[in-house]
C-alpha cells in the first residue's frame, strides 16, 4: 500500500516479476546447456531406474550438499 503523494519505490531490472517457466522452455534451456557447456540437467522424477536415480541424488548431495526442499528419494 502506498500513501497518496508518496514517492514511488526505486525500480530495478532485478525486480521484474516473472511467470513460471513453461515445460517446453525448460527443455530448450536443458538442451542448450548440454550442447554449449556439457552440463546435463535432469529432473530427478524423470529418472525411472531407481538405482540410477539414487546414484544421481547421491552424487549431487556429495557435491552440493543435501536438498532443503522436496522429497528424499525424488519421487
Amino acid at each position: 500500500m502506498r500513501l497518496a503523494g508518496a514517492p514511488r519505490p526505486p525500480r530495478s531490472c532485478l525486480d521484474l516479476a516473472r511467470s513460471p517457466t513453461a515445460a517446453a522452455e525448460m527443455e530448450a534451456l536443458r538442451r542448450r546447456a548440454w550442447h554449449e557447456h556439457g552440463v546435463a540437467s535432469l529432473p530427478i522424477e524423470d529418472i525411472a531406474d531407481p538405482w540410477l536415480r539414487q546414484a544421481v541424488i547421491n552424487e549431487a548431495a556429495r557435491r552440493w550438499g543435501p536438498r532443503t526442499t522436496g522429497g528424499h528419494n525424488g519421487r
